[in-house]
Order: structure tokens, then sequence, then C-alpha cells
């Protein structure tokens, strides 16, 4: 069993996340680079696999139809994006890689909405790489403006 644990930079928010895949995704959707000064790497947890402590420092915005962007109200870090719409995913956290104690073994697997990725960066690897509309098609969104 794997079990991961992290907080945000002042330590009020902290979670453990358990048998999480080491998968990890870039986003370059500009709603992710407006959130995270940049490209949003990230790994996806299950509800049931993550737990969270200090929620009276948590705060939310829903930032689209789809889903919620948390953050911790001492320090600022962003703490969650997670899908809120009905569906297979509901529910599903993406939880960025920078509050990871110790994000070893993880590894790029996605990158989503390459097409309005910045000119300035490039991961480098094989992985699969989706443009804003193969993402919107993949998971049914039928709105613009991830």
């Amino acid at each position: 069993m794997s079990i991961y644990t992290g907080h945000c930079l002042c330590g009020a928010v902290s979670f453990t996340a358990r048998d999480i895949a080491p998968g990890a995704g870039a986003c370059h959707c500009k709603m992710c680079q407006r959130w995270a000064g940049s490209a949003l790497l990230a790994v996806t947890a299950l509800e049931d696999q993550i737990e969270w402590s200090g929620s009276e420092h948590v705060a939310t915005i829903q930032s689209s139809d789809w889903a919620e962007r948390a953050w911790c109200s001492r320090c600022g870090s962003g703490l969650w994006y997670r899908i809120t719409a009905e569906g297979p995913h509901q529910g599903e956290y993406e939880i960025p890689v920078g509050l990871f104690d110790d994000a070893s073994g993880l590894t790029l697997t996605r990158e989503i909405f390459i097409d309005r990725k910045p000119d300035v960066f490039a991961f480098a690897g094989a992985h699969e790489r989706l443009t804003e509309a193969e993402v919107f098609a993949r998971y049914g969104v039928t709105t613009t403006g991830a």
C-alpha cells in the first residue's frame, strides 16, 4: 500500500493519500495557468483515497460548470481541483505535486490542453498529449472556458 502525505505552505491544511496511481498529469488550460502560475502538475486521488486535515482553513470556488478549486485561506497554497459534475469522474481530486512531502516515484503520464501551453517550456518524454477538443470529447464536457 502506497501512502503519500503532504501539506500547504504554512502547514494549516494537510492530507494523507493511500493507493493512488503514481502517474501525474500536467494541465495547460488558462484557468490552471492563472491558478498555479504555470501548468498545474497534479496527481489524481479518489474521494475514498484521501483524508484532509485543517478543513477550517480550506476555501473553495466553483471555477467551472464541472469543477471546484480549493486553497488554504491562511497561506494561499492551491490544494485541489475536484470534479463536481455528475458522471464517472465526480469527486475525483487533482492534488498539486508540490504539496507532497515526498513526490519520489511520481512520473508524468499525460499533458492536457497541450494546444494552450505557452512556448516558454516543454516537458520531455513520451506521454499522452491531448488538445482542448480531445479533453472535452473524452470527458463529455460541452461548455468552453476550461
